[in-house]
């Protein structure tokens, strides 16, 4: 029988003091917390899937309770993502839940977040993301990203940045997204990489393909935050890896 293993890992890295990322995979939630050991899931095939993660906008307050509003509303979607439009209806949804949440309490007043991530059908996958967290397809070849960054253009030599051009939520007035959808065919053997910017912006692309071309699993998931921390961890990092099996 055809399944999807997900093996998450959260960590604030070395220099936040806490954790504004979040992650959902299916009904399982993880939220501003530190998971050194990779955790793994496995689910049946079939039933509409959703794996995420977000990472709460850092320099403006509350990151964290913005981050986690939007995994737990997509948790509570989950099933019913059967369709593009549904995803991007979802995502409107949790868009309207991070400003009305902001809008009720002064102290969360622009606090926002960006999501990216993967629900996963008997036959398909579609990828979404609304700011710069990021989606690869993991291929024998290196990793491929399937989510589009929404940030400024870089000047010459410079590889990150810190700015978004869209998120969930990060502004005094709402104001609405595009969210990024795509539809792609699944089939066993398909692996797929999920991270916040805590991972991808001190670490390479290609030393994270290297990561996973070796390794699989906990063990790949173990390797890449640990390629992050040697790199010196300068923000949360949060990863799923998704792999479909039977």
């Amino acid at each position: 029988m055809p399944y999807i293993k997900v093996t998450a890992l959260s960590h604030s890295g070395l220099v936040r003091d806490h954790n504004e990322d979040s992650l959902v995979a299916g009904p399982w939630t993880l939220c501003g917390t530190v998971t050194e050991n990779p955790q793994t899931l496995v689910f049946p095939l079939g039933t509409p899937l959703v794996v995420a993660v977000a990472d709460g906008i850092g320099g403006q307050p509350a990151g964290e309770v913005a981050s986690a509003l939007t995994v737990r509303q997509l948790a509570s979607f989950g099933p019913s993502l059967d369709s593009e439009e549904a995803v991007r209806d979802a995502l409107d949804l949790c868009n309207h839940a991070v400003y009305a949440a902001a809008g009720r309490d002064p102290e969360l007043n622009t606090m926002g977040t960006t999501v990216a991530g993967a629900v996963l059908l008997a036959e398909s996958l579609m990828v979404f993301n609304v700011g710069d967290s990021r989606v690869f397809d993991a291929t024998r070849d290196g990793l491929r990203q399937v989510s589009v960054d929404d940030s400024p253009p870089l000047p010459p030599g410079r590889r990150t940045t810190s700015l978004v051009t869209q998120a969930l939520g990060g502004a005094h007035r709402f104001s609405a997204i595009t969210p990024h959808v795509t539809t792609a065919p699944l089939s066993a053997g398909d692996r797929y990489l999920v991270c916040t910017d805590g991972l991808t912006d001190p670490v390479p692309e290609e030393a994270l393909g290297d990561v996973l071309r070796v390794h699989g699993d906990g063990r790949a998931a173990f390797e890449l935050w640990k390629a992050a921390i040697e790199a010196g961890g300068p923000d949360n990092i949060t990863l799923a890896l998704i792999g479909i099996g039977e």
